[in-house]
């Protein structure tokens, strides 16, 4: 008996329908994969933005380094050759902006919250446990008021562009994010750093708390510091030298004094205002 040519049809229209069916279902389910895949990649919270723009950041900052090396050796290739006078004072600039490490004697101070079982003391706030931002301000004015000469936070140069911030209970400074201990190094004469930090006003409430509920607080000296060169650009966008004015502009002796608007050659940056950022003189 042989088949209907209908129903040859019908059943080869059946498969041809099944297969299309089974194709689809396999491509839903793979663009379903695909995108838990990338879901599962993608930051799902705050913290973990900060997290990938913090580690995209370091990515980014070892190419700069590599790159900056390319330029500073071309450029002392190309460069004709100078003085050794120009050369001294090239080098004080360089110094004076944070483009090259410097070592020298000078103080370490470190800062950290208090352990959090002293919110079982009476009238003991959350707050009163962490390290804020205008903690860090003082101890860095201080430093520079007792006459420091370059400083670091959290192994980053400090310079007069630098800029930090207190975002919850975590530091941001230059792009990047820290969390207690904080590390401030300054180099300069050790005694006159400590003199300076004690005398200071707001270090002495800050010292309070220190006794009361456990503040980290620990200055230690050191007769050799070494602090890094600054990772990021020293470009300004909007300072400039005003007309008439010679940087570096020699004496009748041959030496160099600073003039209004030139950098110090070898300067105290501004304190920081309550921005966290130096302030105008």
């Amino acid at each position: 008996m042989t088949e209907h040519p209908r129903r040859r049809r019908v059943r080869t229209g059946t498969v041809a329908v099944g297969i299309v069916l089974a194709l689809a279902g396999v491509l839903f389910a793979a663009n379903a994969r695909l995108a838990q895949g990338q879901e599962s990649r993608a930051p799902q919270s705050l913290q973990d933005l900060a997290v990938a723009a913090s580690d995209r950041l370091a990515k980014l900052t070892t190419q700069v380094d590599s790159l900056r090396a390319d330029v500073e050796k071309l450029t002392t290739e190309q460069a004709p050759a100078g003085t050794a006078a120009d050369s001294a004072q090239t080098s004080l600039v360089e110094i004076a902006s944070g483009r090259v490490p410097v070592v020298g004697p000078g103080l370490t101070v470190q800062l950290t919250d208090a352990p959090a079982d002293s919110l079982r003391q009476a009238g003991v706030r959350p707050d009163d446990l962490l390290v804020h931002q205008q903690d860090l301000q003082v101890v860095i004015n201080a430093l520079w008021a007792g006459g420091a000469e370059a400083m670091s936070l959290q192994g980053q140069r400090v310079i007069s562009t630098t800029a930090f911030r207190c975002v919850g209970n975590v530091l941001s400074l230059h792009g990047r994010l820290y969390s207690p201990p904080y590390v401030i190094r300054a180099i300069g004469d050790p005694k006159k750093l400590r003199a300076s930090l004690y005398a200071s006003p707001q270090i002495q409430v800050y010292l309070q708390y220190v006794d009361a509920v456990g503040l980290g607080w620990s200055v230690n000296s050191s007769s050799a510091l070494t602090l890094p060169a600054y990772e990021g650009t020293t470009d300004l966008q909007y300072a400039s030298v005003p007309a008439g004015i010679d940087v570096l502009a020699s004496t009748a002796d041959g030496s160099t004094t600073d003039t209004p608007g030139t950098p110090a050659v070898d300067p105290t940056p501004s304190p920081t205002t309550s921005e966290g950022s130096p302030s105008a003189p």
